[in-house]
């Protein structure tokens, strides 16, 4: 019998990990929580300080028999978990249920499933962290009081296993509220006139009114006005600009953008994600630090310098504008930096190529860029139109990636311009007023909805 029992919550890194640690070591997994508040009752003492009642359910009763039993061979109990509160509070379960002796049990955590990061775990045990215990449980019975009483209602009215809990209920409230805001909203009509120029030599561009008109009869009079006008460029302003990397991803970023640009749901992303952990290919996935250790930003820079160049390299700390984020742990990124694209089925391999792509570009280079804003003027009003748009002048991180919008973010993009000066005459190919509607608010995405809650401090799903 292996003289070191390790417990781990999923049997595919079971697996993973009894192949680093050698045959001194056993590893089994616990398959999640092995106890929990009871099923069929609130299973909260309301009249005594909201003592949770845990009990160990029917399905994993013979599972506690077995742990018992290897605990009880071994001569050391490695509780691996993860890092998280929940993993805290599953090793706090298995810890109690088993009756564990503190002297042979240790508390190991680590951010991936590589040899260096279980070896190191190993070397740096520790106890059981209580806040993180604490703050599990008081987590865990806020759900419960909300959702015991709210659940069963949803089961009957919409379809059964729905969950009323600490977050979801907020987010049907914020979809609620959202929802009458559309239902309230009055659409106001409008005209906006568009035109497009072209220069002496034959470069086209678009320019916008920034006045609109309230009916048809003021657009069309003003359309007229302008039927034989002569138009010059009235002012020019160049300036450079510069913009920055996003951070590398947390929990709540990926599922924002894994929604955006691979139209995952939450729920997919996070499966994926797990999968690519447990093989050992990212960092933890459940997080809300933007940190990289120094280990990752020396292997980020030596891709990038590989890859790109030396110019494209800038060292980046980033630091959680969040309040409670646990900033002990890393963003999720890649184990192997210099594994761009492994052989993996198609959607692990989409969402690999997300998180490298961004934890790549968040150690790159500032983009540099060339804003323009044109006004042109014309000789029959004071009214101007004007265009802007913006040139790369070195592309730096955008060589990489580049942070997706939500619907309700994105306004008119800016275009490229033909060179032009001050003063210069400008002929008009075409000038239309079209009638545009105010829009209602945009109903929420499921990757606008985890932005919002995360703003609002609830959490994310």
């Amino acid at each position: 019998m292996a003289k070191n029992l390790v417990i781990v919550e999923s049997p595919a890194k079971a697996k993973t990990i009894e192949k680093f640690l050698g045959k001194d070591f056993k590893v089994t997994s616990s398959f999640g929580h092995i106890a929990d508040l009871p099923s069929r009752e609130l299973g909260v003492d309301v009249d005594n300080d909201f003592v949770p009642k845990y009990v160990v359910d029917k399905e994993k009763k013979a599972l506690v028999k077995k742990l018992k039993d290897l605990a009880s061979k071994a001569e050391l109990i490695w509780l691996a978990s993860d890092e998280d509160r929940e993993g805290e509070a599953i090793s706090w379960h298995l810890a109690e249920t088993l009756n564990l002796d503190s002297d042979r049990t240790r508390r190991i955590v680590f951010n991936s499933i590589t040899k260096s990061a279980i070896q190191k775990a190993i070397e740096n045990p520790r106890s059981i962290d209580y806040n993180l215990v604490i703050a599990q449980q008081a987590r865990r019975i806020l759900d419960r009081l909300v959702g015991y009483e709210l659940s069963p209602v949803l089961w009957k009215k919409i379809k059964p296993g729905l969950s009323a809990g600490r977050v979801q209920s907020v987010a049907v409230r914020l979809i609620v509220e959202r929802e009458r805001e559309i239902e309230a909203f009055t659409p106001e009509s409008s005209f906006r006139l568009v035109a497009e120029f072209r220069t002496e030599d034959n470069a086209v561009f678009t320019a916008r009114m920034g006045k609109t008109y309230p009916d048809a009869a003021a657009a069309r009079a003003f359309l007229k006005e302008l039927q034989d006008a002569s138009f010059k460029v009235s002012s020019l302003d160049i300036n450079p600009a510069t913009k920055s990397p996003s951070p590398p991803f947390t929990t709540s970023t990926l599922q924002q953008e894994a929604s955006r640009k691979l139209y995952f749901s939450v729920s997919r992303t996070m499966q994926v994600a797990q999968r690519l952990y447990e093989a050992g290919l990212i960092t933890y996935m459940r997080t809300d630090s933007v940190n990289l250790s120094g280990e990752a930003i020396a292997a980020a820079k030596d891709a990038i310098v590989d890859n790109y160049g030396e110019s494209y390299s800038k060292i980046r700390k980033f630091s959680s504008k969040s309040k409670g984020a646990q900033e002990a742990h890393e963003a999720i990124r890649p184990t192997d930096m210099s594994l761009q694209s492994p052989n993996l089925e198609r959607d692990q391999s989409r969402l690999y190529d997300l998180i490298w792509k961004r934890t790549l570009a968040s150690q790159m280079s500032d983009a540099r860029l060339e804003r323009t804003q044109v006004g042109i003027a014309n000789d029959r009003n004071d009214a101007q139109f004007s265009a802007k748009g913006e040139v790369i002048k070195f592309d730096g991180f955008l060589k990489v990636y580049l942070e997706g919008k939500d619907e309700e973010d994105i306004e008119d993009q800016d275009g490229l311009l033909p060179a032009l000066a001050t003063g210069q005459v400008l002929l008009s190919n075409y000038i239309t007023a079209t009638q545009r509607f105010s829009r209602p608010p945009y109903r929420y995405t499921e990757a606008s909805l985890v932005k919002k809650l995360e703003e609002l401090g609830i959490g994310r799903p």
